[in-house]
């Protein structure tokens, strides 16, 4: 089924139930779809058709809900990016989709009006006298919304970019088949039923905040909109609006319950929990049972690529197991291999630490990147979607993630590649040498610590911060937030960091 009949099925069964909610204002699944029609038919007469690109640089709004809709009802494609990616990322992004429109707010304009396009796209601000066209100019113009194609489960609904070892974007297109599939297995896991609520607090250019829309939708439920999350705002809608159940990053839940009047909160109607997107530890797990009271309380273990991987619903017993393969998966663990030898019958024994492979003929899995064959091939090697998490499993058949094979750091649920952040602090005159590696933090899951060769005995950490604010290919959440002088950077014969030894603590302090 395709998603732009999957909104339609639900305005069609409860026109008038709550959908969307955003501060004082609430749409009903009728009001909404009106705004969605108003909106696909000024896209239409503005040329969109299947399998355009339509790139959206928004924060989680009502006008990025309504386009992700109207673009479905088009069999276009919905293409988000991070609008926190520095401006050398978001041009890339931009010319590798080649989008046909691109949609912008304030907090992404000044990126969007300096791209160099390889083909300028219509450009539609949110405020006034911003772009060629405005948002709000779309809707007035627009009227009722006729189909103007035949839309297929294997067309391209949606392409989210992910970073890889590289630090360069990749697109990754998913068919309506993949997202709808994908959403279903995402209402079973986390035991949702009709008319739930969630805080759409998630950003909409990440899979976790698709799946939420998405799993809303299918269920008549209400998402609750949130703009940028912070602890106060988000415990304030979850009691306004009893909201029923949540999905967020390790790192918000521990914003959440470290709130100063957390307790001054009704969250009684919260019964349905679930993270994504990073390890959480123990001690946080511990947490969440004892402030939140979840009856049902879940781990997902999945990616971009391939929504699910999989699932732990016995945290309490388990605190951090990733669980059994999720309801379309099959996995297994192989032997590690960072040159990409290891081949799917290279199996490792129950207990081992291996590469968590994902068969790839996944209802949920990805075909291949956009524009990108050789990362396609790297990733995907006689049908299984090689990971580069490293994990093993226990007695009972259950997983555990313990690293990653190429030493990506995970910081808030956003990836980053440490080779990325050492190429800009060697520019540095007073930097010798430097290693990145992420180092666990209880409130960000990791957090990236540089490990640096002083030339100078004078450098200091602020003009370090700095120096990394102040380069276009550092995004703000990539910058270091921990700095360490160190004599030198262990390395193999072969001239590699060995980042394991840093994180090992085997390494000589230089004390200034």
């Amino acid at each position: 089924m395709n998603l732009g009949t999957v909104f339609e099925c639900a305005v069609s069964r409860y026109p008038n139930k709550i959908a969307l909610v955003q501060g004082n204002r609430s749409y009903t699944f009728a009001q909404l779809n009106e705004e969605v029609n108003r909106l696909a038919s000024s896209l239409q007469k503005l040329g969109v058709k299947k399998r355009d690109r339509i790139m959206v640089l928004l924060k989680n709004r009502v006008e990025t809900v309504c386009t992700f809709w109207a673009i479905q009802k088009l069999g276009a494609i919905f293409t988000p990016i991070n609008y926190r990616l520095s401006p050398e990322d978001t041009q890339y992004c931009m010319n590798d989709a080649e989008p046909k429109i691109v949609f912008f707010e304030n907090s992404s304009e000044r990126t969007v009006m300096k791209a160099k396009f390889n083909e300028r796209p219509i450009l539609i601000g949110l405020e006034q006298d911003k772009g060629d066209l405005t948002y709000q100019e779309l809707v007035a113009r627009g009227s009722s919304f006729s189909e103007s194609s035949t839309i297929e489960d294997d067309d391209i609904a949606v392409m989210l970019y992910t970073s890889g070892t590289t630090g360069v974007p990749k697109g990754v297109p998913r068919s309506h088949k993949n997202e709808y599939a994908s959403t279903m297995a995402h209402i079973i896991q986390n035991q949702y039923e009709l008319f739930e609520s969630t805080l759409g607090v998630m950003p909409l250019y990440h899979t976790m905040g698709i799946r939420s829309l998405l799993a809303m939708c299918i269920l008549n439920g209400k998402y609750v909109l949130a703009r940028d999350f912070d602890a106060h705002t988000a415990l304030t809608l979850l009691s306004r609006e009893k909201i029923s159940c949540l999905f967020m990053t390790p790192t918000m839940y521990h914003e959440l319950l470290n709130y100063p009047s957390f307790s001054e909160f009704d969250l009684s109607s919260l019964k349905k929990i679930g993270y994504a997107g990073a390890p959480m530890s123990i001690a946080l797990t511990k947490k969440c049972f004892e402030m939140l009271k979840p009856e049902h309380f879940i781990n997902h273990y999945g990616s971009t690529e391939i929504y699910t991987f999989t699932t732990c619903s016995i945290l309490k017993q388990k605190p951090g197991c990733a669980g059994k393969p999720g309801i379309h998966q099959k996995i297994r663990l192989v032997e590690p291999d960072p040159s990409g030898a290891s081949t799917p019958e290279d199996i490792v024994p129950q207990g081992k630490v291996g590469e968590v492979i994902v068969h790839a003929g996944s209802i949920e899995a990805f075909k291949g990147y956009w524009n990108r064959p050789d990362e396609t091939r790297k990733a995907i090697r006689n049908h299984w979607f090689f990971t580069g998490d490293l994990g093993f499993l226990d007695e009972d058949g259950d997983l555990y993630i313990v690293g990653r094979i190429d030493e990506m750091v995970i910081s808030g649920g956003e990836n980053i590649s440490p080779m990325e952040i050492e190429e800009v602090l060697v520019r540095h005159p007073k930097v010798l040498e430097a290693a990145v590696i992420g180092e666990e933090d209880e409130h960000w899951g990791q957090i990236v610590t540089a490990y640096i060769v002083p030339k100078d005995g004078k450098i200091t950490v602020q003009e370090l911060d700095q120096f990394c604010k102040q380069n276009p290919k550092i995004s703000n959440f990539k910058r270091p937030r921990k700095y360490v002088f160190v004599k030198e950077i262990p390395k193999n014969p072969a001239g590699k960091i060995l980042r394991h030894e840093l994180r090992n603590g085997n390494f000589q302090k230089v004390d200034f």
